[in-house]
């Protein structure tokens, strides 16, 4: 059976949102078993049955618009794609929509999803933010997206690997700084050259950077808790989850 993860965060009724989790699919070992991720490795006519198997579990009303992700800070606007291409792979790290029931997604094992709405469920986008992404902008590109102040968005920050065990060499941290002289308080020194990362506190700084307060999420870890969720650093060899929003017509 599928089992989904749902953002706690107060956005409008109409708006519809969720990470999946490993559980639920036909992938084999190391892919077990609802494997989303089409350059894995995984047999594509497994992905092609654990992505049907989402969409008919979850009711998303339409084919998502799958991104072809690079760890770039590039953000397709999904409303000025023609429905008759929308399956083509687009080179993007983000989505945003201010269409009904155009469905926004991004693929993650330990990198962090991010979903955006606004206050008046109207438009909506999301984000793969992994470290790199992260820290050139992919956050502050796709609110720019939005046709409202920022005052007026909403964010949750999906499962995650957390400050915990996100290790990485001091010019990880140091390129951070280059941008923001506050994200030093993200990182905490172990040894040598290293630190542990905390990249949802890192989100939160450069989302409150350009207005965004409403922020929810941010309270998983994908490397720890190996039963729900793919981690790319805990096995390498290994599956993605999904992240999908969208909205519906209001009544």
């Amino acid at each position: 059976m599928i089992k989904s993860i749902y953002p706690y965060w107060p956005a409008p009724s109409n708006v519809h949102a969720f990470t999946s989790t490993r559980i639920g699919g036909v992938s084999l070992p190391p892919f077990d078993s609802l494997n989303l991720g089409s350059r894995t490795g995984d047999d594509l006519n497994n992905i092609v049955e654990n992505r049907n198997r989402l969409i008919q579990a979850e009711k998303v009303p339409s084919e998502p618009y799958w991104l072809n992700q690079t760890h770039s800070t590039t953000v397709l606007d999904i409303t000025k794609v023609k429905q008759a291409i929308h399956t083509a792979r687009f080179e993007a790290d983000g989505s945003y929509t201010k269409q009904a029931n155009q469905v926004s997604v991004v693929l993650t094992a330990d990198c962090m999803p991010v979903l955006f709405c606004s206050v008046k469920g109207d438009q909506v986008a999301a984000a793969h933010a992994g470290w790199r992404g992260l820290c050139h902008g992919i956050l502050e590109k796709t609110a720019k997206k939005f046709q409202c102040n920022t005052n007026e968005i909403l964010v949750w920050l999906g499962p995650a690997i957390s400050a915990q065990k996100f290790e990485v060499g001091i010019e990880v941290k140091e390129q951070f700084e280059e941008y923001d002289k506050n994200a030093h308080h993200a990182f905490k020194f172990i040894e040598g050259k290293k630190y542990l990362a905390d990249l949802y506190m890192i989100a939160k700084q450069r989302l409150n950077a350009i207005g965004i307060t409403q922020i929810y999420g941010g309270n998983y870890c994908t490397y720890t808790e190996r039963d729900l969720f793919y981690s790319y650093r805990r096995e390498n060899k290994t599956g993605r989850m999904a992240t999908m929003i969208w909205f519906g017509e209001k009544c």
